[in-house]
């Protein structure tokens, strides 16, 4: 009988093993944000094959999960992947490899920075990037004299911080045959007394940019895969970029292929004309890792360098309107041509007057269809009732809140103490369209995605400033901030159903907190860092 007792004891035993669901990994006692439709919170999840296979307290999880892996959370904070739903995730990669202007304080800095990059690398041709004079004492735009007298034959090229200005001296401008004589399109090419700045706003910068040394595959591959450990550190799991050609796409494709690349990447591809007719006559692209259904088109340029296209003058250049960088007709042609494809234009509009163009366009070409999805890229500055076209189910505002407390301090003096109200109105944008995607630009602004849900919910710079938040009517609630980067972004990238949330079923991306944002105290939100990335359940 005493072994019949004992045998039924270890057959028992047995049987509850059993019961129990293998599964890869299982994270218990956290505090978990699932950001589901109902925003719940719970404490633990299984992950199987890279996907989330159930939720709940720590007591059911292990009570019908077991796995080799038990990742004990010790009550921290867990929030879903993180989306940047605008960035340039490649041109970060590249960024590392040229000359870092951001944070320069003047002019003189620049050069300072430009001197040691040369000293210690010895290009053949010298590219930098992130120089704001706005941020300067003095805030007029430099003029390539002392390039030109320590670099006369050496080309160089310093992008402005948005991208939307360059600085060339005169070995660059002679390379891409820019003279005081040259024509362009949409933007401007900056004259002094009948004489060269050096100074490019917009379309006549893609003259110099077509002289730029074209990237070793390495090189790329590198850039690639820098950009991906930076990103993953600050907690991202998808990126949303911002305009990339089809050798960047395919090689993207192969690097998640094979492994290395662990990133997702919703890759909208560049408007051009090589692009656009491979990638509408293929149609869409969609792997477990990158998705090909949308268009970055560019309908002006960027506030800070005043080629926003505005309707009324610029408060602070008599006259002076911005500009489009794309004719009226050829936008509206190929805003038919990318929907006859079944694809998502995602266009950049700043100024007040290209996004009453762009909304006015979207509107005409989507009439009585549904679920479509077409992006307004920033959104900036809004007047009249033109919000009002973005109750639209086929129109998303897809916005940077980090815009805002860098454009804060100067903004007004471009657009006046009327327009700057519909400006970075993000809370409006969202009562009007009931969802936002929020993103940060980078490189143009910091990747780190705290300081987009810092300036989203505080409305203020690092140190606090202003007191009572940036036109804090506009910011949203922290809710409101994590489901535009995690569920709201998904949606804006047609990608709801599959990640932007820690739901069954859902790829099992999810990061681990240091601190709770939705919790602590406001100012040290910015404070926030990333404990571990998983992507498919497995750590970055």
């Amino acid at each position: 009988m005493k072994n019949l007792f004992l045998s039924l004891i270890v057959l028992f035993v047995f049987s509850c093993k059993n019961d129990k669901n293998e599964v890869d990994a299982i994270i218990i006692n956290a505090n978990v944000y699932t950001v589901d439709a109902n925003f719940n919170r719970t404490e633990a999840f299984a992950i199987k094959d890279g996907k989330f296979v159930a939720t709940g307290s720590t007591k059911d999880i292990q009570q019908h999960y077991s796995a080799t892996e038990v990742i004990d959370a010790k009550g921290q904070t867990i929030v879903p992947g993180l989306i940047d739903a605008h960035c340039h995730f490649y041109n970060l990669g590249l960024n590392f490899q040229t000359v870092d202007l951001v944070g320069t304080s003047s002019f003189d800095e620049v050069m300072k920075r430009i001197i040691a990059f040369q000293n210690e690398k010895q290009p053949k041709f010298i590219i930098g990037r992130g120089w704001d004079q706005n941020d300067w004492q003095d805030k007029t735009y430099p003029n390539k004299a002392l390039l030109g007298e320590l670099y006369p034959d050496l080309p160089v090229v310093l992008t402005r911080i948005d991208g939307h200005a360059m600085l060339c001296n005169q070995a660059a401008l002679d390379l891409a045959n820019i003279t005081i004589d040259t024509n362009v399109f949409g933007g401007e090419i900056k004259t002094e007394k009948g004489k060269l700045t050096g100074i490019l706003i917009d379309n006549p910068m893609e003259l110099v940019e077509a002289i730029f040394p074209e990237p070793t595959k390495k090189q790329q591959i590198e850039a690639l895969l820098d950009a991906q450990k930076f990103c993953t550190n600050l907690g991202l799991t998808t990126v949303s970029d911002a305009g990339l050609d089809r050798q960047v796409i395919e090689l993207i494709d192969s690097l998640q292929k094979a492994n290395t690349l662990q990133m997702r990447v919703y890759a909208m591809i560049s408007n051009k004309k090589e692009n656009l007719d491979y990638y509408l006559n293929k149609g869409k692209i969609k792997t477990e890792k990158l998705n090909v259904q949308s268009v970055k088109v560019y309908a002006d340029g960027a506030l800070g360098s005043r080629g926003a296209a505005l309707k009324q003058p610029y408060s602070d250049e008599h006259n002076h309107f911005g500009a489009m960088v794309i004719g009226a007709e050829d936008y509206k042609n190929l805003a038919l041509r990318i929907d006859k494809a079944g694809y998502q234009m995602n266009t950049h509009a700043i100024g007040d007057s290209a996004n009453r163009f762009v909304l006015k366009t979207y509107e005409k070409t989507l009439a009585n269809q549904t679920n479509r999805r077409w992006r307004v890229e920033h959104a900036q500055v809004i007047t009249d009732n033109d919000f009002d076209y973005f109750k639209s189910e086929n129109i998303i505002p897809s916005i940077q809140p980090t815009h805002a407390t860098s454009d804060m301090y100067w903004a007004e003096d471009r657009v006046g103490t009327d327009r700057i109200k519909g400006a970075y109105a993000y809370k409006t944008l969202l009562d009007k369209s009931g969802r936002v995607a929020l993103g940060t630009d980078f490189p143009v602004e910091q990747v780190n995605p705290f300081l987009t849900f810092y300036a989203a919910v505080a409305r203020k710079d690092l140190k606090g400033f202003p007191e009572q938040g940036f036109q804090k009517e506009n910011g949203l609630s922290r809710v409101e901030a994590l489901k535009g980067m995690t569920i709201w972004a998904a949606y804006s990238n047609f990608e709801d159903q599959e990640k932007g949330s820690i739901e069954i079923g859902k790829y099992a991306d999810f990061i681990i907190l240091n601190q709770d944002i939705m919790d602590v105290e406001e100012e040290k939100i910015p404070l926030t860092k990333v404990q571990e990335t998983y992507i498919n359940g497995v750590a970055q």
